[in-house]
């Protein structure tokens, strides 16, 4: 037989079944109701019995209809109670359990069991475990394993899997490690793991973190809404309406083998603290990954939680907390004090939204590591067990534990890495490398100015020698070209040309740029340029040049030195001032007065 799918929904006076029945035959179904059970028969279908939260009764009202296009038989049923709220509507995995199995242990002991039962409800939970002295066990007394687990309840499990167990728990041989030895091995491997560098880098380069941080899942938004719902109604309205549950979650529902489960007190302390710190790691993954799957999904919430990867029994709040919040530290991509804060704050918005929300985390934990395959085996010790057992806790009980939650506080001195002292000493550090790097730029602004200045001389002396250089060498081969027209001006030096300012043929002064001065048949040019006079050379043209040098007109056929324009015969620019032209048109003088600075310049008159 098949059991169908099936969904509850009420309102104040029907409780409605939907169920999902595309085979069979319309006109032949059975449907049993009285009080709190409801059966249902269909060939090929069979809903045994189903255990309603709530009694309904038979008065005429009852009403049932198919639907031959979507194949779903809908049954309503008026409520006994007009207007009572049937809670856990959406637990489906408790609803199908027969009420004679809800218990494992005998008939006889039944009856003791539902007495604790009721007065663990009547009394306040204290959610920090009863510390005993310690008491030396004989060595006949100890246990030959040690237990782990939902409630602690397995052992001798890792025995059968040695070669999956390095790639799903930290821990070596939990069977035969007792509890405080897995805690002080736990923390040993945490400082050992802890890397600064890593740390600081994400605590100063925090794009990436201050990112993930604005994303906001499902559960935000439902209790936004829960909160808004119960300050307009001020009505008492079970916080699972705002959850909905996706057809495979059903599905997985529906698959799940219901099951009670006999816990002392202290083991509900280790199940409860357990379940924060699974949905501490499931809310970071959530928030780093922004809500998408990947490989490393699984890996992130087995790795930071230490109930499930060093089999860990926590006896506070504070210590799961501070456990996490080292783990965060040490292992996964981001390393971020921030990261430990928002999964924080989700997890207890988790825990207010009631059971519903916490169920739909542990069946997508339990859908992750179905999907990976050495994690599977933490869903046979943990994940199926608690999706189980929280459809039957107690909804006080989970309030009670999210205000506890919610009044824990976790600082950077608690985790024990000396984060706050990181912290100072690196802003330090940041402090003095800019203090550095401001006054290296202010001594490279100083230097560029002060070596441009004292190029200024140097660049420009550099130019007038290799152009005056030039002008040597335009000389030589000038005079080599003329077949010795010139020596007539042999006996005369030249080294006056390379000390004295450059003067145009119209008698301006030339700063850098010379014009060409040729010879009297304009082939050979010469290219005088200002230099820079050397000390001893102002001194030497200092005393040559006190006397007046007259230049005569000069043969014909020899040649003499003429300035002349770079441009045509025609465009020739003006004589000088300080030339004196005859009216015959046979020669020009040049006097030169005696001066500390003399000016020379050769220029005769073209013959042509």
């Amino acid at each position: 037989m098949i059991t169908p799918a099936f969904e509850l929904t009420q309102d104040p006076d029907f409780l409605t079944i939907v169920i999902k029945i595309p085979y069979a035959r319309a006109s032949e179904f059975d449907v049993y109701f009285e009080g709190e059970d409801f059966k249902f028969y269909a060939k090929p279908y069979f809903l045994r019995q189903l255990t309603l939260p709530g009694r309904v009764v038979e008065d005429g009202r009852e009403k049932a209809s198919y639907n031959t296009d979507e194949g779903t038989l809908t049954v309503r049923l008026p409520k006994e109670i007009p207007g009572q709220y049937f809670e856990g509507l959406d637990m489906l995995t408790s609803l199908l359990a027969p009420k004679k199995s809800r218990s494992g242990k005998p008939l006889v002991e039944e009856i003791a069991a539902s007495a604790e039962l009721s007065e663990e409800e009547e009394e306040e939970f204290d959610w920090e475990i009863e510390q005993t002295p310690y008491k030396e066990m004989a060595e006949s007394k100890l246990p030959l394993q040690y237990r782990y687990g939902f409630g602690n309840l397995r052992s001798g499990v890792f025995q059968r899997l040695q070669e999956e167990l390095s790639d799903v728990i930290d821990i070596k041989d939990p069977d035969q490690t007792p509890l405080d030895e897995r805690r002080r091995k736990r923390l040993t491997a945490e400082a050992a793991k802890f890397d600064p560098d890593h740390y600081l880098a994400d605590f100063f380069e925090d794009e990436a973190i201050q990112h993930v941080l604005k994303y906001k899942p499902w559960w935000v938004d439902a209790h936004k809404k829960m909160r808004d719902f119960k300050g307009e109604s001020h009505q008492e309205q079970d916080t699972h309406s705002f959850v909905v549950f996706s057809e495979e979650e059903k599905e997985q529902l529906r698959k799940f083998t219901n099951k009670s489960y006999l816990l002392d007190k202290r083991s509900r302390h280790h199940v409860y603290l357990g379940l924060i710190d699974i949905l501490l790691a499931y809310c970071y993954e959530i928030c780093v990954n922004e809500g998408d799957k990947n490989v490393e999904s699984a890996w992130n919430i087995r790795k930071l939680s230490a109930t499930l990867c060093w089999l860990e029994s926590f006896t506070s709040i504070h210590d799961v907390l501070v456990s996490f919040g080292r783990r965060v530290l040490c292992y996964p991509l981001h390393r971020h004090f921030g990261l430990v804060t928002r999964a924080f704050s989700d997890t207890v918005m988790i825990l207010e939204l009631g059971k519903a929300a916490v169920l739909k985390c542990l069946l997508d934990i339990h859908k992750i590591f179905r999907e990976n395959d050495p994690a599977y085996i933490l869903n046979d010790l943990f994940i199926t067990d608690y999706c189980i057992w929280i459809q039957k806790a107690k909804s006080k009980k989970l309030a009670a534990l999210s205000e506890s939650l919610q009044q824990s506080r976790l600082t950077k001195s608690h985790v024990g890495f000396e984060l706050e002292e990181l912290e100072a000493a690196a802003v330090l550090v940041q402090e003095e490398e800019r203090a550095l790097e401001a006054a290296g730029t202010v001594s490279k602004q100083q230097l560029p100015s002060s070596e441009s200045e004292t190029s200024e001389p140097e660049e420009s002396s550099g130019t007038s020698s290799s152009e005056t250089e030039g002008c040597d060498s335009d000389e030589r081969e000038s005079s080599a070209g003329e077949d010795g027209k010139i020596n007539s001006l042999q006996g005369f030096t030249l080294q006056e040309e390379r000390t004295a300012p450059l003067i145009a043929c119209n008698g301006s002064r030339q700063g850098t740029a010379a014009p060409t001065c040729e010879l009297s048949d304009g082939k050979a040019k010469v290219a005088l340029q200002s230099v820079s006079p050397p000390g001893k050379l102002i001194e030497e043209l200092e005393k040559q040049m006190q006397t007046a040098i007259r230049l005569s007109e000069r043969p014909e056929g020899l040649a003499t030195a003429s300035c002349v324009s770079q441009e045509p015969e025609d465009n020739r620019v003006s004589e000088p001032d300080g030339f004196a032209k005859d009216t015959a048109g046979k020669g020009n003088f040049l006097e030169v007065s005696s001066k500390t600075n003399p000016l020379l310049l050769f220029c005769s008159r073209n013959e042509d």
